[in-house]
């Protein structure tokens, strides 16, 4: 079942609220910066909805979370993050819809195409504008090394929530 458009805008807004409380509950309890709770459902954004949802899903999240609760920080993170969301939700919905990879194949693509979309405003950061960052090699091999339990939480947890919406004819 294909969702309707009045539908899509509320699963979106749906996304974009537990985008924003679930980081706020991992912070509370341990640290978020480590399980990339963010990222979750705006990964699931780019299987359940359409392209332009997916997209405002990507951008909307940490733009929202930032202005209503300081995470991520407006500068230099929300730059960075935004970028890396965004290319998520699209690279998912490509990959999966369009390319008609895997699961498992389309979340992999989608987070090396955010963390290198990521590494590239990193690199702008530096070169145009007083920010300090590590230079982006180190910048990402960082962010991957840290995010790995998120990574490996992203890739245990997504796959059984999509395999369940696939059933329910929602995917």
């Amino acid at each position: 079942m294909k969702l309707t458009k009045s539908k899509e805008v509320i699963v979106a807004g749906l996304f974009v609220c537990i985008g924003i409380i679930l980081p706020m509950v991992f912070h509370v309890v341990g640290p978020g910066t480590i399980f990339l709770p963010m990222h979750i459902p705006v990964l699931l954004s780019g299987f359940v909805l359409s392209l332009p949802y997916a997209i405002l899903v990507g951008l909307i999240t940490p733009v929202l979370s930032s202005t209503l609760t300081g995470m991520p920080p407006i500068f230099p993170v929300l730059p960075y993050m935004t970028i890396e969301l965004l290319f998520y939700s699209i690279g998912v919905f490509l990959f999966y819809r369009v390319f008609k990879h895997s699961i498992y194949g389309s979340l992999i693509f989608a987070m090396i195409t955010g963390r290198i979309a990521a590494m590239s405003i990193v690199w702008m950061l530096i070169n145009l504008t007083i920010a300090k960052l590590p230079d982006p090699f180190t910048f990402i091999s960082g962010a991957i090394i840290t995010g790995l339990p998120g990574i490996l939480v992203q890739l245990l947890l997504i796959p059984p929530i999509v395999i369940m919406l696939k059933k329910r004819n929602l995917v």
